[in-house]
């Protein structure tokens, strides 16, 4: 299947985009093409790229430009992240990567519905913008950051509306791993139905 120019040449605002490993939940491990989008409205106070909140004119990338830096890889997958990826429409750069033969992750807060098509869909909820049904609907992998005592039972709360396939994840949020990581541990030890997911693509030093 080929795309006409006129879907190559669609753009979105992307902060950056990097071959790199996967460091967060299900699929930690794994070579991935990351492409974080610019722009996002939910205000988590611990976001770590406060950089992608404000969309920059000058950071246009095309489905074009995206699809041939990914082509230079051997990755056959890629994860969309933000940001919040879901203030734009995917539809055509997703499209793009399936024709290519990627298999697409998509991380999110759940606040918009999802425009485009997708293999995995990690629903990430903040207190700070309340996600969309869909989102629920959607989930594959549910990850709850930890950064208060109250995170918990916010956690429990979410995992009741997701389906019974869903995974589901606790992270302790980085500047506090020392605190939360042993009460996580604990925690999920009593409840089994839980992972624990960690940021360990800062703890192997890579983007």
């Amino acid at each position: 299947m080929k795309f006409s120019q006129d879907k190559m040449a669609e753009s979105l605002p992307i902060m950056e985009h990097f071959f790199t490993i996967q460091g967060e939940g299900y699929h930690s491990g794994r070579a991935a093409y990351f492409i974080r989008t610019e722009g996002c409205d939910v205000g988590c106070v611990w976001c770590d790229v406060k950089e992608s909140w404000e969309i920059n004119n000058n950071d246009f990338k095309t489905t074009e430009e995206l699809i041939q830096a990914i082509s230079d890889t051997n990755t056959n997958f890629c994860v969309i992240t933000g940001g919040e990826p879901c203030m734009h429409d995917l539809t055509g750069l997703t499209e793009a990567l399936k024709t290519a033969g990627i298999e697409i992750a998509l991380e999110t807060s759940g606040c918009y519905p999802l425009q485009g098509t997708i293999d995995w869909y990690c629903f990430s909820p903040k207190k700070f913008k309340a996600p969309v049904d869909e989102a629920y609907e959607l989930a594959n992998e549910l990850k709850i950051i930890i950064s208060h005592p109250s995170d918990f039972e916010w956690a429990e709360s979410h995992a009741k509306k997701v389906s019974s396939n869903c995974k589901l994840y606790l992270q302790p949020e980085w500047s506090k791993q020392e605190r939360f990581l042993p009460i996580i541990i604990d925690y999920v030890k009593e409840h089994p139905h839980w992972k624990i997911s960690l940021q360990t693509h800062k703890i192997m030093n890579v983007p």
